[in-house]
């Protein structure tokens, strides 16, 4: 069996952050405007008036303090309320490109490996920013990889999926070495004006270079012990823009085309379905949470990584444990639980044991049990 071994991250984080203070001033701003025009209504009885956020709130629901994104002003527009992106034109890289061969690039650097080594790169993410071509290929084309190139959607379990999908490819003697990377672009998909939810996201891009063992020069490294997925039908967690959109005839302005979901039953029906992932996959590589030195959980809500992490190690997890960027990241969909792994993995000492571990809409959630080299 080959063995496969992470040997580089990489991280972009766009310049622009957004406090909970300020996404609140301008969605109250916001509710304002829309209760005072719709006063008459509201007075008669016939609507019910639009409730205020609140920084405390936020931070109760979901342990978010703030968040990085490419564009603050656009979002923090009472009137526009979603970021102002700049269209790329054909012959510019794509947004999710760039972001990307930053986040490549950083990885590279670590893992020791030139781009011309690389033999397979997915881009995977919960939106991409066109169905074709590819953006994996063209971040292929930018960064000079070679090999062969995909994209793929699995919400915020993508980085996970995509992992084991390189470390398949290597194992099987398909590729030698690849970059998984996933560009996050959040903000866009987020309903800003929607009080239960216009502070989960926030933008990021991440990467990861695997190897084949043997051909890895990296001092610090992580073999892949196992991985294990997982996927079940739910309608808790949707987002239906799609290009059938435009010949059904739906408002493209519609609430469900961008992401709505069900937070009370997400949560509920989640946390026991991924802590049983992660405890199963555990105990068929012969281990049990009390052997887990740090587990690298998907950063959606604070409240889901606590009960996670206690039903595996059977106990409150420490920070040094299951350590926390949601706080200042946000939600990052797929690019999350490896932000964690990547600012989050140094301190461990060899023969270490940690878990990378996404989760999301389908439901979808991955597994990947790694060792300190």
């Amino acid at each position: 069996m080959t063995n496969v071994v992470i040997t580089g991250t990489g991280l972009f984080t766009p310049e622009h952050t957004i406090d909970n203070d300020a996404l609140v001033a301008a969605f109250n701003a916001w509710v304002d405007a829309e209760n005072a025009r719709c006063a008459e209504a509201i007075a008669a009885g016939e609507r019910e008036p639009l409730q205020r956020s609140s920084t405390d709130f936020i931070v109760k629901a979901s342990g978010i303090h703030s968040r990085h994104v490419l564009d603050a002003e656009g979002i923090l527009d009472p009137e526009r309320m979603r970021p102002r992106l700049r269209e790329r034109s054909n012959d510019e890289p794509s947004l999710q490109c760039e972001m990307g061969a930053t986040a490549a690039r950083q990885a590279l650097e670590h893992a020791g490996v030139a781009a011309g080594d690389i033999d397979l790169v997915i881009v995977g993410c919960s939106n991409l920013e066109r169905p074709y071509p590819a953006v994996a290929v063209e971040l292929q084309a930018l960064l000079g990889a070679g090999g062969y190139a995909f994209d793929m959607n699995v919400a915020c379990s993508s980085a996970t999926f995509a992992i084991e999908t390189a470390a398949n490819a290597i194992r099987a003697g398909n590729a030698t070495r690849a970059l998984v990377v996933n560009p996050e672009i959040c903000s866009a998909h987020l309903n800003f004006r929607d009080r239960d939810s216009h502070f989960i996201f926030g933008d990021a891009c991440t990467a990861i270079v695997l190897e084949r063992d043997d051909l890895a020069t990296a001092e610090a490294r992580f073999e892949i012990l196992g991985t294990r997925l997982v996927t079940r039908f739910s309608n808790a967690i949707r987002n239906n823009a799609g290009f059938l959109n435009r010949v059904t005839d739906s408002d493209p302005q519609a609430l469900d085309k961008l992401f709505v979901q069900e937070g009370r039953r997400v949560f509920k029906e989640v946390c026991p379905l991924v802590a049983a992932l992660i405890s199963d996959h555990l105990a068929s590589l012969d281990h049990s949470g009390d052997d887990l030195a740090r587990m690298w959980l998907h950063q959606a809500n604070r409240h889901m990584n606590d009960l996670i992490a206690r039903r595996v190690l059977g106990r409150d997890p420490s920070e040094q444990e299951a350590p926390v960027i949601l706080d200042r990241y946000a939600n990052t969909s797929s690019a999350g639980s490896i932000i964690a792994f990547h600012l989050h993995r140094d301190d461990l000492a060899p023969g270490a044991l940690g878990v990378i571990c996404s989760f999301g809409a389908g439901y979808s959630a991955g597994s990947v049990v790694v060792t300190r080299a």
